[in-house]
C-alpha cells in the first residue's frame, strides 16, 4: 500500500519503492542561528535525513539561508498562516514547504505559494492534525476522527492540484494511536500521494516512543509510510536514534547493528543492565550489519544466542565472549566492555 507517486527533496526522492526517511524538527528558537545551526549539524551526524524549522517571521527566513549553508540535508520551512514567508523561505533556498493551504488566504495566495514551489521543484507537504481541522468538516463528524482527517486532507490537496500543482506530500496526525492509523489507511486508499507518518504530541521520550512504535510500527508493517517522525519531548536526536529502531525492528533498515540482550534474571552475575547500556551507546553510530548479543548468562548465552555474529555471556563477575555460539576466550567482568569492542572491530 506504499504511496505511487513520487516526490524529490532536494537529493531525497520519498514515495513510491524509495526507502523510508527519517526526520525531525529543529527546538531552538526560530531566530538563534548558531544554536539552530549547531542542532542541525547534530541531527546531520545522527543520519537525520530531513530538518523541518518553524519560519514565524523574517528572523527564522535567515535562519532557514543559515542552515542550508552549513548542513546538506534537506530543509522543510513550517509555515503558519502567513504566505509570505512561504515565498521567502524559497527564496533563501529552502527544499519543502509544510502549509496547510487554507490557512493562507485567498487563492490568491495559494496560487503564488504554488507557482514559486513549481518553478523552483519544490514540494509542499500538507500537515493535517486533530486540532487544524476545518470547523465545518469538525461539524459535519462531530470530531476528529480518521475520516474527518482525511477529509481536510483532501480539502487541502484540492486547494493545490486546481492550480496544477500535484508535488505533494500528506501527512494526517494524531495524538490518539488509533485516530492516527485509521486515518493513514484510510489515506492510504483514497490517494497515492507519499505519506508522512508518525503520532503528534506523543509525549515523553518513554511514552512518545511507546505511542511512536505502535503508530508508525504498526502502518509500516501494513507498507504504509514514505517518511516518518518520531515527536518526542526530548531533544531531536533522540527522535532520529528511535525512527531508525524503529526501521529496524519493521525489517526496513538492515544496515547496522543489532542488538539483542537479555532481560535478566536471578542467574546474572555481572552488571548486564550497565554493560549492554554502555555497548548500545558505542554502537549507536557502527554502519556494520551484525547481530551483537550481551547476555546474561550462559544458559542464555552462546546457545540461545547462537546466531548472533559477536556476544558475551556473563558469569560470577566473569564472562564469555562468544562467536556465532563457539566460545573464544573468558575474561574478567570489568575487561567484557572492551574485548567485546575489540572483537567487533576485527569483523
Amino acid at each position: 500500500m506504499a504511496s505511487k507517486k513520487q516526490v524529490k527533496i532536494k537529493d531525497i526522492v520519498i514515495g513510491g519503492s524509495a526507502p523510508v526517511r527519517v526526520q525531525s524538527m529543529l527546538n531552538t528558537p526560530s531566530g538563534d542561528i548558531e544554536a539552530s545551526v549547531s542542532q542541525a549539524k547534530e541531527l546531520q551526524t545522527a543520519g537525520c535525513e530531513i530538518i523541518r524549522a518553524t519560519v514565524p517571521d523574517m528572523n527564522a527566513v535567515k535562519t532557514i539561508a543559515a542552515l542550508k549553508e552549513s548542513v546538506n540535508v534537506p530543509i522543510v520551512a513550517d509555515i503558519h498562516f502567513d504566505y509570505k514567508m512561504a515565498l521567502e523561505s524559497l527564496a533563501a533556498g529552502v527544499d519543502k514547504i509544510r502549509i496547510n493551504p487554507g490557512n493562507i488566504g485567498s487563492d490568491e495566495r495559494v496560487k503564488a505559494v504554488a507557482d514559486e514551489c513549481k518553478r523552483r521543484g519544490v514540494p509542499i507537504r500538507i500537515g493535517v492534525n486533530s486540532g487544524s481541522v476545518e470547523k465545518e468538516i469538525l461539524a459535519k463528524y462531530g470530531a476528529p476522527v480518521p475520516e474527518a482527517l482525511v477529509e481536510s486532507a483532501l480539502y487541502h490537496v484540492g486547494l493545490l492540484e486546481k492550480f496544477d500543482f500535484d508535488d505533494i506530500v500528506i501527512s494526517i496526525k494524531s495524538s490518539d494511536v488509533v485516530t492516527t492509523c485509521k486515518a493513514y489507511r484510510l489515506m492510504a486508499e483514497k490517494s497515492d500521494y507519499p505519506l508522512h507518518i508518525g503520532v503528534t504530541e506523543a509525549g515523553t521520550e518513554r511514552m512518545g516512543l511507546i505511542k511512536s512504535a505502535m503508530g508508525i510500527g504498526s502502518l509500516l508493517l501494513d507498507g504504509i509510510g514514505d517518511t516518518i517522525r518520531v515527536s518526542l519531548t526530548a531533544p531531536p536526536v533522540k527522535e532520529v536514534y528511535a525512527g531508525f529502531d524503529i526501521l529496524k525492528a519493521a525489517g526496513l533498515r538492515k544496515t547496522g547493528v543489532n542488538l539483542v540482550s537479555c532481560p535478566t534474571c536471578g542467574r546474572t552475575k555481572i552488571d548486564l543492565i550497565g554493560l549492554a547500556g554502555k555497548v548500545e551507546e558505542a554502537l549507536r553510530g557502527c554502519d556494520k550489519n551484525i547481530t551483537v548479543a550481551v547476555m546474561g548468562c550462559i544458559v542464555n548465552g552462546p546457545g540461545e544466542a547462537k546466531e548472533a555474529d559477536i556476544g558475551i555471556a556473563g558469569g560470577n563477575g566473569e564472562g564469555l565472549i562468544f562467536r556465532k555460539g563457539e566460545i573464544l576466550k573468558k575474561v574478567k567482568e570489568e575487561e567484557l566492555f572492551t574485548e567485546l569492542l575489540n572483537e567487533i572491530d576485527k569483523l
